[in-house]
């Protein structure tokens, strides 16, 4: 059983935690891009919008062009290619000391389309149809809580609406819905089972589909390191001279460049969005380090200034109430902002209904006790 890099005979075989994290990084990648589309589709709605309503076929289709890249390229899927792995031809006989005499990376290892396209569909197509499926369950009413469904309306009806349905459609509906978490806990427990026998080298695939790919996961060795630092041997002609000729060639290589980039750029992306929303939690350190704990201070209204025909306020005389001329006896506040004592206060609105200063309109529930 191999738990560490140099424990065990095949020092290129990787461990279990090295392709679960390349698998934590792929799934990790469609919530984060859906993040950054619907941030921006605040702004830009009109661009972005339906882009973010058929998120599923955007990052689908996204990650069809990125992984036929990779695997064209690096003989590996994008985050297979991140944690320096790659896909290897499995060979009916394992030839290590054959390949320690010649050297290099054999020619039998390396991916034909046949091996791409079947590892396409289990890398794009795959997840695609595992999505639509989770989405179309949670649709039917599946996985919702008994209580939050009986209080929306909506949803109740809608629910009704699918029993009662007896075409069918709703018959497959229902079905649906009552097989799709036996299958998918099923496909849950057939991939624990063989990432176990992974784990105590009773196979070689940690996915069951590897087998049917005809494919293992290895990684990097010295002699790939090598053969990807090589400059390419096939003789390049006489490349045209000029600013069209350049920028034509520039634009040609590109995509190339710009998706090669992305095992540098997307790993950055993640950080940065995970530290802005760190950065702007509630419960981040930094955010006390500006503001308050119990929120920003509230500022004081603004005191509304005397009627002409209204009491006299002598503001020079602080603590003191304007209708007895004595120390506050239970300080109240009116809805226009001037204390009193609170039975001048009382008696005064309960007689005149007004404040005595402003003479606005006061009512006897809207007296408030406050400390001075």
């Amino acid at each position: 059983m191999e738990f560490f890099n140099d424990v065990g005979g095949d020092p290129l075989k990787p461990t279990l935690f090295e392709l679960v994290a390349q698998e934590q990084l792929r799934d990790l990648l469609q919530p984060a891009l859906k993040y950054v589309l619907s941030v921006f589709a605040q702004r830009y709605p009109r661009y972005l919008l339906r882009i973010v309503n058929k998120h599923e076929e955007f990052y689908a289709l996204l990650m069809f062009f990125v992984e036929k890249h990779y695997l064209k390229t690096h003989g590996a899927s994008f985050s297979e290619n991140f944690y320096g792995l790659k896909r290897r031809r499995r060979p009916l006989f394992e030839t290590e000391r054959a390949n320690a005499v010649v050297g290099g990376v054999s020619p039998e290892e390396k991916l034909r389309d046949r091996e791409i396209w079947r590892s396409l569909v289990f890398l794009v197509g795959f997840p695609y149809l595992r999505a639509k499926a989770q989405d179309y369950y949670e649709q039917l009413g599946g996985g919702l809580d008994p209580d939050i469904a009986e209080a929306d309306a909506d949803e109740r009806h809608r629910q009704q609406r699918i029993t009662s349905d007896q075409t069918l459609a709703g018959r497959l509906r229902r079905l649906f819905k009552a097989v799709y978490p036996w299958l998918n806990t099923s496909l849950e427990l057939w991939l624990l089972v063989c990432n176990i026998a992974y784990l105590f080298e009773k196979t070689p695939y940690y996915r069951p589909w590897l087998s049917w790919i005809g494919v293992d996961l290895r990684r990097l060795g010295m002699a790939d390191m090598q053969a990807a630092g090589q400059p390419p041997t096939k003789p390049r002609p006489d490349l045209p001279k000029g600013v069209l000729a350049t920028l034509r060639r520039l634009l040609i290589s590109s995509p190339g460049l710009l998706l090669d980039s992305l095992k540098v750029l997307l790993p950055t992306a993640i950080f940065f969005i995970k530290f802005l929303e760190w950065w702007y939690s509630p419960s981040s350190p930094a955010r006390a380090l500006t503001t308050s704990p119990l929120g920003p201070a509230i500022p004081p209204p603004r005191m509304l200034p005397p009627h002409p025909q209204g009491l006299r306020v002598d503001g020079s005389k602080y603590g003191e109430c304007p209708l007895c001329n004595k120390p506050f006896a239970n300080a109240t506040a009116l809805p226009s902002g001037y204390v009193f004592c609170y039975r001048c206060a009382h008696d005064y609105v309960q007689s005149h209904g007004k404040c005595p200063v402003t003479l606005l309109p006061a009512r006897i529930w809207q007296l408030r006790k406050i400390l001075v």
